[in-house]
């Protein structure tokens, strides 16, 4: 017998024995009741004395029975069933009452339960015995009575088993259920552990999360940061390379085409060698322009205008360009062009500038056979590819030609030259159309590289409403509804400037708008009352004067936004610094004098203002050299400048923006407060290009004809805040509010 199984009868025989304890319990008020029944169960006076003893005997039974019980159950148990039993003897045989026979089932009964079935059993079997023989106080005819008892008894022992039988069963079955429970009791227990051990994982995780996107927050200001630097840093290297550019390519011009500024015939040697600088200076030049335009890529700020053009013309103009390389080293150049290529929208210089640079790299590179171009039409791409029939290029040298400032090897770009940028520069142009670009090489045979442009339909033919309608059109109901999504109209937005400058962008960085173009505040807000228009944008010199004359119309209240912004360009920037106009070096001889003369055509006198000696005298050969015989009087700051004009006012005013002690821009702010000097024609020359700034526009207000609701507004400061600062909008929010539980 195993430990368990031990425990488990232990358990089993403590759960009967207090069944038998609530036995003897329920018995006790029985005794007391069947005592009291004995006092007036027996009403003729001779069996007074009798029926006083048996009931007040089985009420002291009782008592003992309930004393014996809080002291040991056993006695209490082995008081009752034999007192129970004289109880019954003495019924019959004290009492002469032959029917309380029966009666004797009770006490085997309370023995058979309280003492044990085997104890029952035994007192039944002496019962029996002594009601088969004759015994004294029994009539001799009473055997109906004797078998009516015996049955009784026995029967009662029957009830007794068969009620212990299922009780014992139900109190194993119930104690077998309580261990199973306990067992799944304690098993929840050790999941509720688990599971707040893995809460408090979790919990951790989420802080260690937290504070790991805490940092990507402060990195992604520390990549901003360095974003920034590298933007200034480049502007800073195009000023600090174009100042000494424009120094050698402004001298070496002026040289080559007005030698007689030197006085004398100059040596055919030196012309030759000047010559070679120049087209030096130019390359260097193209390779300072290509630095950043390739920063601006990375940027995202490199911009495109975008125009429908017969490609035809492109392959045309680069064909054009590189047919005097080919010439020199022999080499076939064939164009083949499908029939049915339609029109492209592109930008027309920076396709031309990529087929350009292809066609180029091809003929430097090849040295026999020649080149093939191809443009044809696959599906809604233009495919134009470059195959030559040059060295080829190695698996090693595919996976690396497309980098910037990468080159096949040292020996090659010792004999080819080159600064690995043009090809990456190309990829870059393509993938900003929306294509791509790829290259096939087998070493000894060839080079084919290829790019792909998408499509768009031509513009319809331009004619009256009538061009739309045809007299054979008919009209067919469909027979299903239409499956098809139907295509959004495009943004339509008006645009108020006196210049191009914001439609200029809007037309290079979001080309899915569609663009109205108004001079005046008048014809803005009638084009936005038509209801066609998603919003007005207004770019102007003053956004407060701008503001104070929208208060002072009745907008339109159509709920689209007005947007007013400064994005200066090129001419507007001249007219807001008081300048006339703005010249970004390199600056060349003839657009120096081309600006001269439509300034001041009459005008000989002219002032020069630049802190570096370099550029005062190349300004001022240029001038001396220049036929109409300038006058050329020069000024290393602002504030000698300003008492030279105040001395004696000049016909037109050279000057840089950035130099010591008096900046350009305080000299035209005060050459435009003096009256006498206000009217003197300014030109800008810098290497500043305020088309090409990062930042250009400082502020930007936004209202609407209606109002804006509680709604509007949050929403646009949170639209705001989400593009000005990134990194204070948490990115599991954002993702939130898009899925639903975290945007």
């Amino acid at each position: 017998m195993t430990a368990e199984a031990a425990s488990r009868s232990m358990e089993l025989e403590a759960t009967f024995r207090e069944v038998q304890r609530r036995t003897v319990r329920w018995v006790l008020p029985g005794l007391i009741v069947a005592g009291l029944v004995l006092y007036i169960a027996f009403p003729k006076p001779e069996d007074t004395v009798w029926s006083i003893a048996m009931g007040t005997g089985c009420i002291l039974l009782a008592i003992a029975a309930y004393a014996l019980d809080r002291w040991r159950f056993a006695a209490a148990a082995v008081a009752l069933t034999v007192g129970s039993l004289a109880v019954a003897l003495a019924l019959v045989f004290w009492g002469g009452y032959a029917p309380a026979v029966v009666l004797l089932s009770v006490p085997t009964g309370l023995t058979a339960l309280l003492l044990g079935p085997a104890v029952g059993v035994g007192e039944a079997v002496l019962l029996t015995l002594a009601l088969l023989v004759p015994v004294p106080g029994l009539p001799d005819g009473a055997g109906a009575l004797r078998s009516v008892a015996l049955t009784g008894l026995w029967g009662t022992l029957a009830l007794v088993a068969l009620t212990l039988r299922p009780l014992l069963t139900a109190a194993s079955v119930a104690r077998e259920g309580y261990e199973h429970n306990r067992v799944l009791l304690e098993e929840a227990r050790e999941n509720r552990l688990q599971l707040a051990q893995a809460l408090e994982d979790y919990a951790a995780a989420n802080a260690q999360l937290a504070r790991l996107n805490t940092l990507a927050q402060g990195l992604r200001q520390v990549a901003d940061e360095a974003r920034r630097v590298k933007e200034e840093f480049v502007a800073n290297v195009s000023h600090e390379l174009r100042t000494p550019l424009n120094m050698i390519v402004g001298y070496s011009e002026m040289i080559l085409n007005a030698p007689q500024t030197y006085g004398g015939r100059l040596p055919p040697a030196l012309l030759a060698d000047l010559k070679i600088i120049h087209r030096n200076c130019q390359h260097l030049s193209s390779l300072v322009d290509d630095v950043l335009d390739l920063s601006q890529i990375e940027m995202g700020r490199a911009a495109l205008t975008k125009e429908r053009v017969a490609f035809g013309e492109i392959v045309e103009a680069a064909v054009t360009a590189v047919q005097p390389l080919f010439q020199s080293k022999g080499l076939s150049l064939r164009v083949e062009l499908a029939d049915d290529l339609p029109p492209v929208l592109c930008d027309r210089t920076r396709i031309r500038e990529v087929l350009l640079n292809l066609l180029s790299n091809a003929g430097r590179f090849t040295e026999a056979g020649g080149v093939v171009v191809r443009a044809e039409r696959h599906d809604q791409m233009l495919t134009v590819s470059v195959t030559d029939t040059g060295p080829g290029i190695s698996e090693e040298g595919r996976a690396r030609i497309f980098q910037p400032f990468e080159q096949l090897d040292s020996s090659i770009r010792r004999r080819y030259g080159g600064s690995g940028l043009g090809l990456a520069i190309s990829r870059a142009f393509v993938e900003m159309h929306g294509g791509t670009m790829a290259l096939e090489s087998t070493v000894g045979e060839g080079t084919t590289i290829s790019f792909t442009l998408p499509l768009v339909p031509p513009e319809p033919l331009a004619g009256g409403p009538a061009r739309w309608i045809r007299p054979d059109w008919e009209y067919r109901r469909p027979a299903r509804p239409r499956l098809a999504e139907t295509p959004a109209p495009r943004p339509r937005f008006v645009v108020l400037e006196t210049g191009e400058t914001l439609q200029r962008l809007l037309r290079r960085y979001w080309d899915e708008v569609e663009v109205v173009s108004t001079t005046t505040l008048e014809a803005a807000l009638e084009a936005l009352a038509g209801g066609t228009a998603h919003a007005l944008l207004i770019n102007a010199e003053s956004v407060i004067e701008t503001l104070h004359a929208l208060r002072a119309v009745s907008l339109p209240a159509v709920g689209a936004p007005v947007f007013v912004c400064t994005v200066p360009g090129i001419a507007e920037a001249a007219t807001a610094l008081g300048a006339s106009d703005y010249l970004v070096k390199p600056i060349s001889r003839e657009a120096l004098l081309a600006a001269l003369a439509r300034l001041a055509p009459e005008g000989r006198r002219v002032l020069v203002v630049d802190d570096e000696p370099d550029a005062l005298r190349l300004f001022w050969r240029i001038l001396a050299s220049a036929p109409e015989g300038y006058q050329v009087t020069t000024a290393i700051n602002g504030q000698e400048a300003l008492d030279l004009m105040s001395e004696a006012p000049p016909d037109a005013l050279l000057l840089d923006l950035v130099m010591p002690e008096m900046d350009g821009f305080r000299l035209l702010q005060a050459k435009q407060a003096d009256p006498a000097l206000r009217e003197i024609p300014a030109v800008v020359l810098s290497a500043l290009d305020p088309a090409g700034q990062p930042i250009v526009s400082e502020s930007l207000i936004v209202m609407q004809g209606q109002g804006l609701s509680v709604a509007q507004l949050f929403a646009s400061i949170e639209s705001v805040c989400r593009v000005m600062v990134p990194s204070a909008w948490p990115q599991a929010r954002r993702e939130g509010e898009g899925q639903g539980s975290q945007e």
